[in-house]
């Protein structure tokens, strides 16, 4: 049995928890506003991200975050991209040496561009940081359906732990050390899956859904191989598998944003109207600005920031991706 505390307490994190309570381990949530925590202790549930999911009697739930990261043998690191870094400075002071760390956010830093892995070690150099990533909705994982996911990080012996500790019969975990990849694809997909859901909002078809996402995957790659990465990580489970699912399900909360913004709302609206945090949407920016830095063709990219921050018009982002020069494929 494996000591663990979730730092969050939103789907992802809760679904991870259920998870773990699951696989017989120790498990703490922690989340940084009160509100969730009295919520989560009155009634059982996360009303606002999980609705109707129940959360074991056997998990610990707290705000005090002291208590809930000593002597803990896994951190797992739950809370949205942009409070990575803020939630990793709270934790200076309060972990040993060699603090394993899992992050299962996907998204990069506004800003520097880093990815969550290296945002965390910039602030917590002391500890051991992994990635753990892949095709997973909270919604399905919290309900005890099938997944598939990888775990990367630096030692091999670690990564074998973590999958020991997450895997179980409906939860099975890969292990890698591609890290640079993982978060990559992570972060990436969710740009093109506001593209194919802005397709979707427009009332297109399958055709264009599966050309954004082949094309999706070619952008992807092209970014994450000129920075380091390994080509069969982003066509793998990070890359095209999370990119599928996250272009095709309902469950993608960047899906339908995008969706809502083909049907005419503004970026601010459709982060409103899907009330929880839209990844893409942070990560749009970033992603162009890794594209110009490390000079790669990423039009699908460029036509999502164009429709989300210049107020260009969604079909016109179309038709510019439609009739861009005629090359080989």
């Amino acid at each position: 049995m494996a000591k663990v505390t979730v730092l969050g307490a939103g789907s992802w994190a809760l679904g991870l928890s259920i998870l773990l309570s699951d696989n017989g381990h120790d498990v703490i949530v922690w989340s940084a506003v009160a509100d969730e925590i009295t919520i989560l202790k009155e009634t059982g549930e996360n009303p606002k991200y999980l609705p109707g999911v129940k959360i074991p009697e056997t998990i610990k739930l707290t705000c005090d975050l002291e208590e809930a990261v000593k002597d803990r043998d896994i951190l797992v690191m739950a809370v949205a991209s942009k409070f990575t870094r803020s939630t990793a400075a709270r934790l200076k002071g309060l972990i040993k040496d060699g603090q394993i760390i899992v992050n299962v956010a996907k998204g990069l830093e506004t800003g520097t561009y880093m990815i969550l892995t290296d945002v965390i070690k910039s602030e917590l150099p002391e500890a051991d940081v992994y990635a753990l990533s892949g095709p997973s909705h909270a919604e399905e994982v919290s309900r005890r359906l099938p997944t598939v996911v990888t775990v990367a990080g630096e030692k091999p012996e670690t990564a074998k732990y973590l999958q020991d500790v997450f895997s179980s019969e409906v939860f099975r975990v890969y292990t890698s050390n591609d890290v640079l990849g993982i978060e990559l694809g992570g972060a990436l997909k969710n740009v093109i899956a506001l593209a194919a859901g802005i397709a979707d909002g427009l009332g297109y078809g399958d055709n264009i859904k599966a050309a954004l996402i082949t094309r999706g995957i070619k952008e992807m790659a092209r970014l994450a191989i000129k920075m380091g990465a390994r080509t069969e990580t982003l066509y793998g489970l990070t890359g095209m598998g999370d990119l599928i699912v996250t272009c095709a399900s309902m469950h993608s909360r960047n899906r339908r944003a995008g969706i809502l913004i083909g049907q005419g709302k503004s970026m601010d609206e459709a982060v409103k109207e899907v009330n929880m945090v839209v990844e893409g949407i942070v990560s749009a920016q970033s992603a162009k600005e890794l594209a110009l830095k490390y000079d790669v063709e990423m039009p699908i990219v460029f036509e999502v920031n164009k429709v989300l921050f210049e107020g260009a018009s969604p079909r016109e982002s179309v038709n510019n991706l439609m009739l861009r020069g005629k090359i080989d494929e």
